[in-house]
């Protein structure tokens, strides 16, 4: 929760209780005693030990491989109880480690009785569904598990191809799940015995409910379920209801809540000139990574175009590119390559990327509750993290909300304004330079796509818009109105 330094000093008994929380799901070694007034019971907690839980030897090893020295609270509460059998609601803040929480009683099941086509994990992103199979990836390791990627944008007869080798552990998006129950031979879930929705109430808030209950039919009663989510709605009280049997609710935080170490601040601006506010927010906090979130596919490539007209490396990521290139941007991202990634909610849920430092929400969310999600991207187990809203004279209400979710009043994010304004010609300059180059890029996936379907498909190239690093320098020759290259 946004606090400055001054105030941690002064931390009430509950407050200092829950920063040492946060500091030993950050696997801290010094967290037991970091703090000299920090209660007994809390060194306790903290002193639980993945054996303790009652996971075997192989697997403890794989996690402290991982750099996972104690359990998180979510993993204390919900991995005994998933070894016993019980179908499970889990509800965490972001970033709390759901899942190995599910992971890890699914992986030890399979140790126990190997099959095929053990458990089906259903994520609503693309991207998250890739993350969490490399978490099964590498807590599997030593054990040899095998999974399988099964999301829409990828192709069909090599997805059926990999499921054709029977992975134990299938992640997957529910549209194309129900794609290759519906069409792929030979492909059954008959035999599952675990099912995940990870991000449970996105699942359903995507209008995925038809696939869900298709999905649910075709898939034995007898079977453990698991539910996680940061947030709670009454679509996934409905779902529990249909697919869950006496469930047991692993509650960490009730309240909708972000992390303690999560600093948190708005600012106040005229919507004209939200375009020169990123910028110098982005110049005031140079050097730290940042994810900017904004709320259409359009706004993603023209804010791109524009930070890249300015020189700074900024990478786009929205539903409208192809997978590869989503995942290619995803990529230039995670490896530091690019220290900006400018996102549409697509990249707001699940994704773990240690390294953001700073969550710009350059448009507010429509949803509340997707403010909690954005904000998770940063100040993940344990780490520090800031986030900055952008709250222009139309978002007001919009911005109460969040506020009213939160149950608390953010701080104001200081600028001055003379700076502020300094930077006007420069941006106004490269939001031209932006448009002209978006202009391009939509005309030239227009003519390639009229030209038939191979020329559609070489459109997609642009979705990443990385070659068009100015326009100005194909329109600008000596000073004459034609590009270069056709002089003689």
């Amino acid at each position: 929760m946004s606090s400055s330094e001054s105030e941690i000093d002064d931390t009430s008994d509950v407050e200092r209780e829950r920063l040492a929380k946060a500091a030993t799901e950050a696997g801290d070694p010094d967290a037991n005693h970091s703090d000299d007034d920090v209660d007994r019971p809390i060194e306790k907690e903290a002193s639980v030990s993945w054996e303790e839980l009652g996971i075997m030897d192989t697997l403890c090893q794989a996690c402290r491989a991982l750099k996972w020295k104690v359990p998180s609270k979510i993993q204390r509460e919900a991995i005994p109880l998933a070894l016993q059998g019980k179908d499970i609601i889990g509800l965490a803040e972001t970033g709390s480690g759901k899942t190995a929480a599910f992971a890890l009683p699914i992986l030890q099941a399979l140790l126990d009785n190997p099959q095929r086509y053990f458990a089906v994990v259903l994520t609503p992103t693309r991207e998250l569904a890739y993350q969490i199979s490399e978490q099964f990836e590498a807590l599997g390791t030593t054990i040899g598990v095998k999974c399988c990627v099964v999301v829409g944008g990828m192709d069909l007869v090599a997805q059926a191809l990999q499921l054709a080798r029977k992975p134990h552990i299938i992640i997957a998006t529910p549209g194309r799940l129900v794609d290759h129950l519906e069409n792929t031979k030979g492909f059954s879930l008959k035999a599952l015995k675990y099912l995940v929705m990870d991000e449970a109430d996105r699942i359903l808030n995507m209008d995925f409910e038809v696939e869900l209950n298709k999905i649910l039919k075709v898939i034995p009663r007898e079977r453990r379920t698991f539910l996680f989510s940061a947030t709670m709605t009454k679509k996934v009280r409905k779902l529990e209801r249909a697919s869950l049997r006496d469930p047991v609710k692993v509650e960490v935080s009730s309240k909708y809540q972000t992390v303690d170490k999560l600093l948190q601040y708005y600012l106040f601006i005229p919507a004209k000139y939200k375009d020169v506010y990123l910028v110098h927010v982005l110049n005031e906090l140079a050097g730290n990574s940042f994810m900017i979130f904004c709320s259409t596919c359009n706004n993603t490539v023209r804010t791109a175009l524009m930070l890249r007209a300015l020189g700074l490396a900024a990478v786009p990521l929205h539903g409208q590119m192809t997978q590869n290139k989503r995942l290619a941007a995803l990529n230039k991202f995670k490896s530091q390559t690019r220290q900006i990634l400018i996102s549409t909610d697509v990249a707001s849920r699940g994704l773990d990327i240690p390294h953001v430092d700073v969550v710009l929400n350059l448009d507010i969310p429509m949803h509340s509750k997707d403010y909690i999600h954005r904000v998770g991207r940063t100040a993940r187990a344990g780490r520090a993290g800031q986030a900055v809203t952008f709250v222009t004279q139309y978002d007001v209400e919009l911005y109460q909300r969040i506020e009213h979710l939160l149950g608390k009043k953010l701080p104001q994010y200081k600028c001055e304004e003379d700076e502020v304004m300094a930077l006007q010609e420069r941006v106004a300059e490269a939001q031209r330079t932006a448009r002209m180059e978006q202009k391009d890029i939509e005309e030239r996936k227009a003519s390639k796509t009229v030209k038939g379907k191979r020329g559609a498909t070489a459109g997609s190239d642009d979705d990443d818009t990385e070659q068009f690093n100015g326009v100005r320098k194909r329109l600008k020759p000596n000073g004459k109105g034609k590009p270069q290259s056709r002089r003689r």
